[in-house]
Formats: structure tokens, C-alpha cells, sequence
């Protein structure tokens, strides 16, 4: 019973500055844009400045007041809300996996800038590819990913298989479930071998984010299938080692941020050892 309430009321303090925003945008915003700009535009940008602008920063503010605290089984948006599940890793240097995975058939993403979002949007509505079309910011251990890999879904739009990595350093004795991960807030020395825990996931669609009303990808439910699709293409390229499986969590189901959206999980992170430089 009294998780209920915990539950609702975390709820609550979520839809609150939504709720206020929405007000100031109605009453304030809104009245003189209209004054100055065409009905269209002024509804566009008081949309673009609730939801984009407004609405993350207060409850990035409010995550910075309260962090989440949990074990890096999964990663988290900028906003703070549980996202895709940490379900591969790989043990090498930036070099080696950066090598690795392009032999496998990934392309490493380009860096998420204005253009290259302006790139990834033009690409949607054309049916052009873009190969290296860059990612949303997702966190692990107090930062965004260090490097992204993805594949596109030919024929589709919006689709593709990609995975997100972060560095940490790790003891080579020490089994994953027992690793002082909290201490990789800075990213370590990549041109030495590191444990780069990643969050493979697959694109099938757009939607919208429940709290702030963004257009987001929809993330298909099965993630440890993205994560079997990474040791497959690594296996096949050649450049597989050993691939140890390590169990970090139980099952379990993330309700995903956007409407009707959710992710699942066997709490296995699949480790792979990949070949040295040649």
C-alpha cells in the first residue's frame, strides 16, 4: 500500500511543473506571440518552448535537487526517466572496439548537433539513408554515452538497430556483479583496454513522450534481442574472443517515457572480449 502512494505520488510531482508550464505558456507565452506572429507560428513556437525547453529543464532542475539512485542496470534520459537497459559489453580499447564493431557491419554515429539532427530529419521525411545518423543523449554513471553504433533498417523510416557505450574502468579479477562502477563519472584512458558497458536497443517507429508531449522514437520492447543481434555480427565478422554472460539483475520490465511504450529485460549483460589491432 504504501508503495502505491509512493508511486502516485512521485506521479504528482512530475505532472505538477507540466502542469504549470502549460498555464504560463496559455496565459503568458502564448497572448504576445499571438499579438506579433501568425496564429500557426505563435502555436508552433509556444509548443517548441514548453515541451523542449522549458518543461526538461525543470525537471532536469529537480533531478539535480533528488538523483536517482540505482545500480547501472539501465540508462536514463537527460530528464531522468528510466530508458533502454544495459545488456552488452565489451572489453578492449576505443580502437579495438571502434574496429570491431565496423567489421561486424556498424557505423559509428555522428556527434548530435544541430545540423546533423537537421540531417537525421531531412533523411526521415525523404527516405534517404543516413547511415550515421546521430543519437539522442542517454546517461549511465552521471554522463552521456561516449560512442554510438548503429545499423539502419532498409526500406523503413526511423528504424535501425543501435547500441550507446560508455567507458568505465574495472578490475579484470573483479566479476561484473561485484565492480565499484560509481566512480566512472569521468571518462578513463580509452587508449588502455576498459569494460565499455553498452545499451543495445532497436528504433521501429516514432511517438510521443508522455511528460513534455516530444516526438521520440518508439524502442521495441525486446531489448535482448538487439543484444543477441550484437554477438551474432561480431561472431560473424571474426572478431569475437570469448563472450561471457553475466547476470547483473533479475527480469524485469521498464515503463518506457513514451505513450504506450515499455522495454524488457533478462538482467544478462552479454561481455565480449574482442580481437587485438592487427
Amino acid at each position: 500500500m504504501i508503495s502505491f502512494f509512493v508511486r502516485y505520488l512521485k506521479r504528482l510531482v512530475v505532472l505538477l511543473p507540466g502542469i504549470f508550464i502549460t498555464y504560463i505558456s496559455i496565459e503568458g507565452i502564448f497572448p504576445t506571440l499571438d499579438s506579433r506572429l501568425p496564429l500557426s507560428v505563435a502555436i508552433l513556437i509556444t509548443y517548441a518552448l514548453g515541451a523542449y525547453i522549458l518543461i526538461p529543464a525543470v525537471i532536469r532542475f529537480g533531478r539535480i535537487l533528488l538523483p536517482a539512485r540505482h545500480p547501472p542496470t539501465y540508462s536514463v534520459t537527460p530528464d531522468g526517466f528510466a530508458s533502454d537497459p544495459v545488456n552488452i559489453g565489451v572489453v578492449g580499447t576505443k580502437a579495438q572496439l571502434v574496429s570491431s564493431m565496423k567489421a561486424a557491419g556498424w557505423s559509428v554515429a555522428d556527434h548530435h548537433t544541430l545540423v546533423n539532427v537537421f540531417r537525421e530529419i531531412f533523411s526521415v521525411l525523404t527516405g534517404k539513408s543516413y547511415l550515421s545518423a546521430p543519437m539522442s543523449y542517454l546517461y549511465l554513471l552521471g554522463r552521456h554515452q561516449d560512442i554510438g553504433f548503429e545499423i539502419q533498417i532498409s526500406g523503413s523510416r526511423g528504424m535501425r538497430h543501435h547500441v550507446r557505450f560508455w567507458a568505465t574502468r574495472f578490475d579484470a579479477e573483479r566479476p561484473l556483479q561485484r565492480q565499484h562502477l560509481g566512480h566512472n563519472r569521468h571518462k578513463p584512458d580509452t587508449t588502455k583496454p576498459v569494460l565499455w558497458l553498452g545499451a543495445a536497443s532497436r528504433d521501429v517507429g516514432f511517438a510521443l513522450i508522455k511528460h513534455n508531449v516530444q516526438i521520440s522514437h518508439m524502442i521495441h520492447p525486446d531489448t535482448d534481442q538487439e543484444r543477441d543481434m550484437i554477438v551474432k555480427t561480431l561472431r560473424k565478422a571474426g572478431e569475437l574472443v570469448s563472450v561471457e554472460t553475466v547476470r547483473v539483475n533479475e527480469p524485469y520490465r521498464l515503463v518506457n517515457r513514451v505513450w504506450r511504450g515499455y522495454l524488457e529485460a533478462d538482467g544478462v549483460v552479454a561481455v565480449c572480449h574482442v580481437k587485438p589491432l592487427r
